[in-house]
């Protein structure tokens, strides 16, 4: 079995904190994915700091093979101690799932993964150790394809806490709600939103602690190629489609000239759909691309979508202009929902098409759109890489 992740996580600062106090991490080695979800002591740039060291001590020791021992014992020895309470620790969740299918899961006084496969919770069989005076849990499994997990700070069950509910959020009912979640979606960024949006709820949006939730669904490979903006050298466009069509995964041509030039090098006809809004000009067709847009515009729109979920900005018009039909949506959709992985082969001439259209266009836009994009995908935890033509 070769197995990869998709992982998406939702913060909320606690109730007039600039900073969130919670981190996530995600690292990725030759033969596995990490997730790392810290959770700094208190609220503000105090916790925000302790949890960045944490996820940071945490993931460079992971890397580099060292067990969990090593770890906690350089976590207790490095973070600053707290004077009122006299300890010094950020409480972590840690989750590395191998290419394999081998699973490890270790928690230190986070609230507990919840592990859903096949639409039913599922209990993981734990062993609880003690290293440095502290008890940490730790979990060996295999996974499945389909499995989902979601790692969580315990702001996530004190939501509604003396507000809406007398004692908060419990694990189960935060359990609940996922399973509903994951019953009608398999996509974790979405599962995140929905779990993120409920805990901002019951805290009537005033959060009275950092709150994340951190999902990892266990999927195959999902790799999506992008080629946008014609080459360089006219020589160069068949290099460039058999580099571009030689790739596994889905094919997506982004240009009305890049669309002709892969049309031409396929030889094959492109027909065209009706489906543009004001904002997003119409898709095309040509028959083995998943799908051929325009190209600045669409993309442009497609990663205006990517960011707003990036940053927290969803709600329910963040979701109907994602599942909208114009091709700038269905991008951001392909792209946030069935990619781990994203290759993007990129043409470096000046397109006279563009110039004819709007004599300020620059290569310069075409180029740090795309460096933008690889940016947040990456924030995203999606794998990009470039090619320049």
């Amino acid at each position: 079995m070769n197995v990869s992740i998709d992982v998406a996580w939702k913060s909320l600062n606690k109730h007039d904190e600039e900073l969130c106090g919670d981190k996530v991490e995600i690292l990725k080695t030759e033969d596995s994915d990490i997730v790392i979800l810290a959770d700094g002591m208190g609220s503000g740039v105090k916790a925000n700091i302790l949890a960045t060291m944490a996820s940071k001590i945490l993931g460079t020791m992971f890397l580099k093979g060292e067990p969990i021992e090593e770890a906690v014992e350089t976590l207790a020895s490095t973070l600053p101690v707290c004077k009122v309470r006299n300890v010094s620790y950020s409480t972590f969740s840690i989750l590395q799932i191998f290419h394999s299918g081998d699973a490890y899961l270790v928690e230190f006084d986070n609230p507990g993964c919840i592990f859903v496969r096949n639409k039913q919770l599922v209990k993981i069989p734990e062993n609880i150790r003690e290293i440095s005076g502290r008890k940490i849990r730790e979990y060996r499994f295999s996974v499945q394809p389909d499995d989902c997990f979601v790692l969580m700070s315990d702001g996530t069950i004190y939501a509604g806490v003396g507000e809406l509910l007398n004692f908060g959020w419990t694990w189960e009912s935060m359990a609940e709600y996922t399973l509903k979640c994951v019953r009608e979606t398999k996509s974790a960024a979405r599962i995140a939103a929905l779990l993120s949006q409920a805990c901002d709820d019951l805290y009537q949006q005033r959060p009275g602690d950092d709150t994340t939730v951190a999902v990892t669904r266990v999927i195959e490979r999902q790799i999506v190629n992008i080629f946008t903006g014609p080459p360089e050298k006219k020589a160069d466009d068949e290099r460039l489609m058999r580099d571009f069509m030689r790739m596994d995964g889905k094919k997506v041509v982004c240009g009305g000239t890049t669309s002709h030039i892969a049309a031409a090098c396929l030889k094959r006809d492109m027909t065209n759909n009706d489906d543009g809004t004001k904002e997003v000009p119409p898709t095309s067709n040509i028959r083995g691309l998943d799908l051929v847009t325009e190209g600045v515009l669409t993309m442009s729109y497609a990663y205006k979508l990517l960011k707003r979920f990036d940053t927290g900005d969803i709600d329910g018009d963040f979701f109907e202009a994602l599942d909208g039909g114009n091709g700038g949506a269905r991008l951001a959709r392909l792209l946030l929902e069935e990619c781990t992985e994203l290759n993007l082969f990129v043409g470096k001439a000046n397109n006279q098409a563009n110039y004819d259209e709007n004599p300020m266009f620059d290569i310069s836009i075409r180029k740090n759109l795309v460096i933008q994009l690889k940016a947040t995908m990456e924030s995203l935890g999606k794998q990009v890489t470039i090619q320049y033509y």
